[in-house]
């Protein structure tokens, strides 16, 4: 589970840790955990190394714009396609209410144990389209080609698809972690 209370980025500093991920045969860009907390993001003025830490706070998915365009700028400058493959995952769309696949009875997704049948329309609950622009208009500008991670049909949302609850040690789910695309 994610626990950092306090984010703030750096939406154009990518130096830090890409050196870590040069010359890789695969990299998996998966963060879209890190940016659920609140529609506002801290951006950092200056350097975490001053003594005093200022920052602007502007939307979200304006923050994420920007870290998205300055990771497809490293992508394109760092990662050479014939010898690694880049994969860049999303979010799932999530699945939080049970009436959101028609069952009233049930408990968030805890006790289900079958995939949705027979919906009669798509099943969107908890995507975040404004999320998806940003990440289509990004990669979709890329000279790298990436496979599509977030095509809506092939990622819909299975209730039952927590693994940890589907043994004898019941931990606490954690639908972020374990929705595994449909």
């Amino acid at each position: 589970m994610d626990s950092i209370s306090e984010r703030i980025i750096m939406p154009e500093s990518i130096s830090k840790h890409g050196v870590h991920w040069e010359g890789v045969d695969y990299l998996i860009f998966n963060t879209y955990i890190w940016w659920m907390k609140s529609s506002k993001m801290k951006v950092l003025r200056g350097s975490f190394d001053e003594a005093t830490i200022e920052y602007d706070e502007i939307q979200w998915h304006i923050a994420y714009e920007r870290v998205l365009r300055t990771w497809a700028k490293w992508v394109e400058k760092n990662v050479d396609p014939k010898s690694t493959f880049v994969f860049f995952r999303s979010m799932s769309p999530t699945h939080i209410k049970s009436l959101d696949w028609n069952n009233p009875n049930g408990i968030k997704c805890a006790n289900e144990t079958t995939p949705y049948l027979n919906m009669s329309t798509p099943l969107y609950v908890g995507t975040d389209h404004q999320l998806f622009l940003v990440e289509s208009n990004v990669t979709q500008s890329m000279k790298v080609s990436l496979p599509p991670q977030h095509n809506h049909p092939l990622r819909v949302p299975k209730r039952c698809a927590h693994l940890n609850l589907h043994h004898s040690r019941r931990p606490i789910s954690n639908t972020r972690a374990d929705v595994r695309p449909g």
